[in-house]
């Protein structure tokens, strides 16, 4: 965006500009060994840590920064996706959806000693939400609890667990009640407990160096205080989860709009056709003008979003609509970037080809564009009233 920002800080700037320059010195130069490797290296967790990224809204005792600010948490986003592999994102900032529920519900005594490891990037945590038989419908989840004296049994499976494989601690719903959303209850799980196994998932489109799993529950047995947060409760607090996962997703599908804009204006400064550069055929300017202009509005209404957040209001409605149109708005860039870039585009490691590639990902995780809308319209009291 061309015009200043009025929600702009010098905290702010000072954040970006330490962020940025670390993804530029220590990420982007090894993104693509990461990609074909499979794998992030665990130091990075920490080195990402070490920016107080994984501590907003969490007390200052259990290693976090005391304070929250959503336009700092977008800021984050929209570095971390559009670095040039939105999966590294993906790899090191997994635990991010976890840290809302430990922090609230788990007993003091984890509180103290394990979250603090977590935030600082020793140890990982995921969220296990999503199954086989359906990802944004958490009302109908079918892995169940069953109280056995003094133990929970839980049996079921979760699917597409980001971190699910390194992870050592496991926020997972599970339905302790009866149907919907008033049934629903979250365990938090170590990764040794007996019963439990997990498997990578492989074959994916992108997000090559983030791994995912399958987690399996086969008469899984845990403490009775292996329950956080109330009985029967744990929709709310998953749906309050979603909101902060979903800004991050539109914060960082405008990243890598940043990204497919900046990598294809470098071309087409240097790429020559028929005598002129690219830049200087009307047909291919007019594009920067409509992929600038997209840019420019989705940063309008996620600072706007942030805004609003940090007043205390917490506008689903607004995120839903602002996750979608930020996808569509991602797939529009990347595509004018493709066209861009010609053939040259459509080769392994051009920024534009793995973008690309990460669309959907961006489009159907964390609320699929379908479902943000039906929210959207139910928030706004439009329909299911």
């Amino acid at each position: 965006m061309t015009c200043p920002s009025p929600f702009m800080t010098p905290e702010r700037e000072a954040f970006r500009a330490n962020l940025k320059r670390f993804f530029d010195d220590e990420v982007k130069p090894n993104l693509d060994e990461w990609e074909l490797n499979k794998a992030v290296p665990w130091a990075m967790h920490e080195r990402v840590s070490s920016f107080g990224v994984f501590g907003f809204g969490i007390d200052e005792k259990y290693g976090g920064l005391g304070f929250d600010d959503a336009f700092m948490r977008a800021d984050y986003a929209e570095l971390a996706f559009g670095c040039g592999a939105s999966g590294f994102a993906a790899a090191v900032g997994g635990r991010m959806i976890s840290l809302g529920p430990i922090a609230k519900f788990a007993p003091d005594g984890f509180r103290n000693t394990v979250l603090p490891e977590i935030i600082a990037g020793r140890m990982n945590s995921s969220l296990a939400i999503t199954e086989p038989g359906g990802g944004s419908d958490v009302a109908n989840l079918s892995t169940k609890a069953v109280r056995k004296g003094d133990k929970w049994v839980l049996n079921g499976a979760k699917a597409f667990i980001t971190g699910g494989m390194d992870s050592q601690w496991f926020v997972v719903g599970a339905r302790t009640g009866g149907p919907g959303i008033a049934g629903i209850s979250l365990f938090l799980i170590e990764a040794d407990t007996p019963g439990f196994t997990r498997t990578p998932l492989g074959g994916k489109m992108g997000w090559h160096c983030s791994e995912q799993a399958m987690l399996h529950f086969d008469d899984c047995e845990v403490p009775t205080e292996a329950l956080i947060g109330p009985e029967n409760k744990g929709f709310i607090a998953i749906m309050n989860n979603f909101n902060y996962e979903r800004l991050a997703m539109t914060a960082g599908s405008l990243g890598m709009m940043r990204l497919c804009y900046e990598a294809s204006l470098d071309w087409a400064r240097e790429r020559k056709t028929f005598g002129e550069r690219l830049i200087d055929h009307q047909v291919i300017a007019h594009k920067f003008a409509e992929m600038s202009a997209k840019i420019d509005m989705i940063e309008a209404y996620v600072e706007r979003i942030c805004w609003a957040m940090n007043q205390g209001v917490m506008p689903v409605a607004e995120i839903s609509k602002a996750k979608v149109q930020s996808t569509k708005a991602l797939e529009y860039v990347a595509s004018e970037g493709m066209q861009i870039f010609g053939g040259a585009g459509y080769l392994h490691g051009n920024p534009v080809e793995r973008v690309w590639r990460e669309i959907k990902v961006m489009a159907i995780g964390g609320g699929s564009e379908e479902i943000m809308r039906d929210l959207a319209v139910r928030q706004m009291g439009l329909a299911g009233q």
